[in-house]
């Protein structure tokens, strides 16, 4: 059985990619794992893992929730982790991302736009945990600022709004995570030791929720 986390957010732009894409990519390099795309037509975590070409990630692709359904069913039992990347915008993909997953992760920058747009997200997040109260979810800060004050005055009003956990780890406001990206890579793997330290620590604090090694 097959270990599974969601990225789910309402809004685009959040960087839910690069969450999907890191995480895939380091989860792989010791284990099986299945990256199933539901941001159709865009597919750009499934294009980064193309050009990546990776014998541990299998990659599939889902239009709808019940499409979604049938591929965890085909990849639970030959694969140690399963991530899914959800669509953008409010769907019944999104709400069974939330009942399937282990962990839910939303993305989230820092600005009063995307907690706005984010607190749509809450309804769809209720409405899953009367099937399923032990849904996790938790916020990842996603190109943050950590010495502006502005920065931490959204963190606070994102607290207040939206009453999500929220990961320790951050990861910043740096052109390394689009650039390997864009090559099929991770942080991880590209010349920048703050990103690499930060997905490093994201890492890591998925593992401790999870309970499991990468």
């Amino acid at each position: 059985m097959a270990h599974i986390v969601g990225i789910i957010q309402v809004k685009g732009g959040t960087g839910k990619s690069t969450l999907v894409t890191n995480l895939v990519g380091i989860m792989a390099a010791r284990k099986q794992v299945a990256l199933i795309d539901c941001d159709m037509p865009q597919a750009t975590s499934a294009s980064w893992a193309s050009i990546r070409q990776h014998q541990n990630i299998t990659i599939a692709t889902a239009a709808n929730h019940l499409e979604l359904i049938a591929e965890i069913e085909r990849l639970n039992d030959n694969h140690n982790f399963i991530v899914i990347d959800a669509p953008p915008r409010i769907a019944e993909i999104t709400k069974v991302t939330l009942m399937l997953s282990q962990l839910c992760l939303v993305p989230l920058g820092a600005s009063a736009a995307e907690i706005w747009a984010t607190s749509d997200l809450l309804k769809i997040i209720e409405a899953a945990k009367l099937h399923k109260p032990t849904i996790d979810t938790r916020i990842v800060w996603n190109r943050f600022r950590a010495t502006t004050n502005a920065a931490k005055e959204l963190s606070e009003a994102a607290h207040k709004e939206l009453k999500l956990k929220e990961l320790k780890s951050k990861l910043g406001y740096r052109v390394a995570y689009s650039e390997a990206l864009a090559r099929g890579m991770t942080v991880a793997e590209w010349p920048d030791k703050k990103a690499k330290d930060e997905i490093k620590a994201f890492s890591k604090e998925i593992e401790n929720i999870l309970r499991v090694k990468f």
